[in-house]
């Protein structure tokens, strides 16, 4: 079996749900328009990814904290910011 828009291979597995929470697993599947499977793979794929990018972002701060780093990007945002930005340019 495999997805129509990424057409990798799907693994199956069996997890014991509450009823009352796969009653809502379902009925929101189903407003979205989405199977069930296609649902929890989509939320699966959500919470992996917020995991992933927390941890980036702890990264990022913890270089950001490093006094050295946070004074050379300050120093070239203020260069940047003198430059100014030609009016044909402003996003």
């Amino acid at each position: 079996m495999t997805t129509r828009a990424a057409a990798r291979p799907l693994t199956k597995t069996a997890i014991a749900v509450p009823p009352d929470l796969l009653a809502q697993v379902d009925r929101t599947a189903r407003e979205w328009g989405l199977s069930r499977s296609r649902f929890i793979t989509a939320v699966l794929r959500r919470v992996a990814g917020a995991r992933r990018d927390a941890e980036l972002k702890r990264r990022v701060d913890a270089l950001f904290a490093e006094s050295g780093v946070r004074d050379e990007q300050l120093r070239m945002a203020q260069q940047l910011e003198s430059a100014g930005i030609p009016a044909d340019e402003r996003w």
